[in-house]
């Protein structure tokens, strides 16, 4: 007799467990439909919500960016992020959006960072560890994307080398 009791605790407990749950699910998910909260991702990391309460505060600043089609986005970043930290904002901005629209993508970010830079007023920010403020980046700048090809060496391409594994067959001694 006593087990059936401690059983139908168990059941009750792990009922009111998932109900606790299951309300706090949909607190969240009312809070985060609110307008005022719109620019709260659909699923905030602790670093997500800190620099949304910093950009509040003043100790963080909002940066628009203007991709090459036109269109534009905005990330948040603190007032001493370096460039780094905002291609790092970018990249998470990006695959938020892209995911929310179509689903599962894959950037190949290197190829991005290889091909394109960032830039402030027509300034390249091409050194990751340099501060934004710097360039003058402030709260609500613009950045946008351009187009650059890093040079190698002498500054032109490098020749295609053909690969001869028989070469030294063919030489007549």
């Amino acid at each position: 007799m006593e087990s059936g009791a401690k059983e139908e605790e168990k059941v009750m407990g792990y009922n009111s467990k998932n109900v606790k749950k299951a309300a706090l699910h949909s607190t969240l998910t009312a809070l985060l439909d609110d307008p005022i909260l719109a620019d709260v991702p659909k699923k905030p990391s602790l670093s997500d919500v800190d620099t949304l309460i910093n950009l509040e505060l003043g100790s963080a600043m909002c940066i628009s960016i203007l991709k090459l089609d036109g269109t534009s986005f905005d990330v948040a970043v603190m007032n001493s992020a370096t460039v780094k930290d905002l291609k790092l904002a970018i990249k998470k901005k990006v695959v938020e959006l892209e995911q929310s629209k179509m689903g599962h993508r894959h950037i190949s970010w290197r190829h991005v960072w290889a091909n394109f830079c960032l830039a402030h007023h027509n300034e390249k920010l091409l050194d990751d560890g340099a501060a934004l403020q710097d360039f003058g980046v402030r709260n609500n700048s613009q950045v946008h994307f351009l187009p650059y090809v890093v040079s190698k060496g002498s500054g032109r391409h490098s020749k295609r080398r053909k690969h001869r594994f028989f070469h030294g067959l063919n030489k007549h001694s």
